[in-house]
């Protein structure tokens, strides 16, 4: 019986019986030792058969198994995810395992145990940020175990779990043991208690360990505990306890061969324990003192054995890289390695196959050039994928090599990626250079879809950097010869660029173009990330020229494609704009919410996450919170570099209103005036005009840039009116309010009714003061709320719940609170998440329990 852990199996035993209403997680932490395992194993067996407990686990290798947990729960759920797991596309698997935990109500609950999570692969947090999504819609409880102190502020384990639905995770913590619980687990042993919680702090390892020392007194460290209790055994057994020693996971059968009776002794001294179709020692910390009190020259022999067997047994490449590193074989080391990466980096894990390849270059010296130049780009192209940097000097190196060889076309391949990977670090002239070399080398060969590639990556440079004449015509030329090799892939790609490039210019055939490569991408199958970009570029295309609907209706329809193909960096580049929109139509706590989800995740490079940093810093500026300076100048340090209006004007936009809100009227000219010079040589309407009009907030008497947007223009040259007019005929509520507060008082006094009602705490005291300057009347401001909701739910969300529990239809709750529909499908959405439950009925059954309506 565990002692001092009751809540805790309580809770999970809450949990197992929450998730017949839908998925629940379970997050166990704590120090090393503190009993996560331990936990688990104590609620698998009081679970019993309402239970079927699928087992994974993250191993310390030196390079982590790609899916490692994963392919311990296929083996034993068997069937078509333990038949695909071995080469199968990574969506189909994860698909596979969310369908192999979609039970009837009447069957045992699945529960997925992932242990060690702080040793994870890239793709095993990519799959425990899948199942979050979709947990939700199955009856399936999820436990994960990781080490607290093992897991900094930066380990991406954090933002998984981040991102996590709130109303479905329950946070377990274990503590150390009370004296009193060890002085009780010390009686139970028939030993003295003296000085044991002093020594152990109350670590329930520790603490076991030491009770179980065959010497009395208390050992002064891990290794003094384990090597006493080793002492105990026969010299067969303990050379079987040192063989699992340096084995970071269980050793199976084929690593004991017969010695099964020396097993047996290790068993009944409890030095192993067994462990699925293996055995192990009973924790990481125990398996690494033995380990460690081993001479390196055994160690290296013990591992060369491991290694001898496993490659027998085809093993799991990644765990053959680690026992031949340890073995001091090279050979092998140079032969397996790359065979794991390229595992790793079919299943996703990109950072991981990054670190095989880094691991087998410094080996491969004396390997042939081409051989060399390969493992080369597959480097770059792993951590291109990573989003490392030192995927560019890879791919330069590779390229050298290629020179070498006197190759062409790889050499033409090799520059056209150099101009990507330019691009991807802020580097837009060597992008331009790179591309145009390529493209020069490439024209000396017979026309091929390397060429082809070529000039759509030029037209989609220029279509970024916002001269679209020139991208439309790379891209013609792009189009035209991949159709003529049948390269679908080029084509699709040239066609997104041509589409983006019109819609830049006005030309309505944009929107129809970027739709067909959508439909096109997704009619051809592994083309995703094609269809994804074709909607996100029209999406947010038409954000940053205010065709609010258009951009709404294409968020209905892409965002959910991104989420289900797990394309992360789409679809947070996406909420971002998606929360700008929001911001536009006044439903700032929904843009709150895109915002807090879009930056919850992994560092990107580049200007990805502009958008919802910008809207962040808009946000708080308007809100008056502070760090709303901050965000803005982290959107310029990602936005200017890049040179493109996109991400350049909209930081300048964050940044401008930012000081102006601020009074600091000299600093918000200047960046307005930055941005603006952008925006008027890519001749963008709305950019142009959004620049224009704070340059003249902050004083500046010049007249509006000819190409300005018609609402921007209006006020500027003095008619606040119809500006304001315009505005609110677009459902732009801020915008409009932000016009009127320049006409006569009954339109300031409106203007003041909007920004209270939003939250707009800084405009609303700088038109207040600005009121008493003219000598008017200055309205009243609304009271301070202080009503706090632990679920998460923002006001707007619970002002949802309680019509949906009124009954009321989207629609009806759209006409009541003067939403469109699509933002009500939102915030139920959001409503329903924040819950954690699948359905309205459910939602308004919890609301009343927990008192919220």
């Amino acid at each position: 019986m565990l002692l001092e852990r009751s809540a805790e199996l309580a809770a999970l035993d809450g949990l197992l019986a929450g998730s017949a209403a839908g998925g629940r997680v379970a997050v166990i932490s704590g120090e090393a030792g503190a009993g996560k395992s331990t936990l688990a194993a104590a609620f698998a067996e009081a679970a019993g058969a309402r239970a079927q407990m699928l087992w994974g686990a993250c191993d310390p290798l030196l390079t982590p198994r790609a899916l490692g947990p994963l392919h311990d729960i296929a083996r034993r759920l068997g069937g078509r995810l333990r038949d695909r797991i071995g080469d199968g596309p990574r969506g189909e698997i994860f698909d596979l395992l969310l369908e192999a935990l979609d039970r009837p109500p009447q069957a045992a609950r699945p529960v997925v145990v992932l242990e060690d999570l702080h040793w994870a692969d890239e793709a095993t947090l990519d799959m425990v940020a899948f199942l979050g999504r979709r947990l939700a819609l199955c009856r399936a409880l999820l436990l994960i175990t990781y080490r607290e102190d093992e897991v900094g502020p930066d380990h991406r384990l954090r933002t998984v779990l981040a991102g996590l639905p709130p109303g479905l995770i329950r946070r377990v913590g274990l503590p150390p043991l009370s004296p009193a619980a060890v002085a009780e687990l010390a009686r139970r042993a028939g030993r003295a208690d003296p000085g044991v919680h002093a020594v152990t702090g109350g670590n329930p390892l520790l603490v076991t360990e030491v009770l179980a020392a065959p010497a009395a007194g208390v050992p002064p460290t891990v290794r003094d505990l384990v090597l006493s209790r080793l002492a105990t055994l026969t010299q067969p057994a303990r050379e079987v306890a040192h063989l699992v020693s340096v084995v970071p996971s269980l050793a199976g059968l084929e690593l004991l061969g017969d010695r099964l009776g020396e097993v047996d002794e290790c068993l009944a001294r409890g030095v192993l324990t067994a462990r699925g179709e293996g055995v192990a020692f009973r924790h990481e910390l125990l398996r690494r003192a033995v380990e460690e009190s081993l001479s390196p020259v055994r160690r290296q022999a013990l591992h060369a054995e491991i290694l001898a067997v496993l490659e027998r047994a085809r093993a799991d490449p990644a765990r053959l890289v680690h026992h031949a590193h340890h073995a001091g074989d090279s050979g092998a080391v140079l032969r397996w390695t790359p065979v794991a990466a390229r595992l790793a980096a079919s299943l996703g894990a990109h950072r991981q196959a990054a670190a095989h390849y880094a691991r087998a270059l410094p080996l491969a010296a004396d390997r042939p050039a081409t051989e060399r130049a390969e493992l080369l780009e597959e480097y770059s192209l792993a951590g291109y994928h990573g989003g490392l940097a030192e995927a560019l000097e890879a791919r330069r190196s590779a390229l050298a090599l290629r020179r070498e060889l006197g190759e062409p076309v790889a050499i033409g391949v090799g520059l056209r990626w150099m101009s990507r990977l330019s691009w991807w670090n802020g580097r837009p002239d060597e992008a331009r250079d790179f591309g145009f070399r390529a493209v020069e080398v490439l024209e000396t060969q017979p026309p091929g879809r390397e060429l082809a590639a070529a000039y759509s990556n030029l037209s989609q440079l220029f279509m970024l950097g916002d001269e679209e004449e020139r991208s439309i015509a790379w891209g013609l030329r792009a189009t035209e010869l991949a159709r003529a090799l049948g390269d679908l892939d080029t084509e699709v790609h040239a066609l997104i660029n041509i589409g983006s490039s019109r819609l830049h210019i006005g030309d309505p055939t944009g929107v129809t173009e970027l739709r067909r490569a959508h439909d096109l991408a997704v009619a051809a199958g592994g083309l995703d990330d094609h269809a994804g970009r074709a909607l996100v570029n029209l999406a947010s295309s038409a954000v940053d020229r205010y065709d609010l609907d258009v951009a709404e209706t294409t968020f209905d329809r892409i965002i959910p494609f991104l989420v289900a193909r797990d394309l992360d960096g789409y679809h947070r580049h996406l909420l971002g704009h998606r929360a700008r929109l929001l911001l536009a139509r006044g439903d700032w706590a929904a843009a709150g919410d895109d915002v807090t989800q879009a930056l919850a995740g992994p560092a990107m490079r580049g200007g990805g996450l502009v958008p919802a940093v910008a809207a962040r810093a808009m946000l708080r500026a308007r809100r008056g919170e502070p760090g709303a300076l901050d965000d803005a100048h982290e959107a310029a340090e990602r936005g200017y570099p890049t040179d493109e209006a996109q991400f350049f004007c909209l930081a300048a936009v964050a940044l401008a209103e930012a000081y102006w809100l601020a009074g600091d009227l000299p600093r918000a000219a200047h960046e307005a005036g930055r941005g603006l010079k952008v925006a008027l040589r890519a001749a963008h309407p709305w950019f142009a005009g959004e620049l224009a009009f704070w340059k003249w907030r902050c004083g500046d008497d010049s007249p509006a840039p000819p190409v300005a947007a018609a609402p921007f223009r209006l006020l500027i040259d003095g008619d606040w009116r119809a500006a304001a007019a315009a505005w609110a005929a677009m459902g732009c509520t801020y915008l409009s309010a932000c016009c009127l507060t320049h006409g006569d008082a009954g339109a300031a006094a409106e203007a003041l009714h909007v920004f209270d009602r939003l939250g707009a705490v800084a405009p609303a005291r700088r038109l207040r003061a600005d009121l008493r300057e003219r000598g008017w009347r200055v309205p009243r401001g609304p009271r301070r709320s202080t009503a706090t909701d632990p679920t998460g739910l923002t006001g707007r969300q619970r002002e949802v719940l309680v019509l949906m529990a009124d009954g009321l239809s989207n629609a009806g709750i759209a006409a009541q609170l003067s939403l469109s529909a699509k933002t009500v499908d939102h915030h139920v959405s959001a409503v329903l998440s924040k819950l954690g439950v699948s359905s309205r009925g459910r939602a308004a059954a919890e609301a009343r329990e927990r008192g919220l309506i």
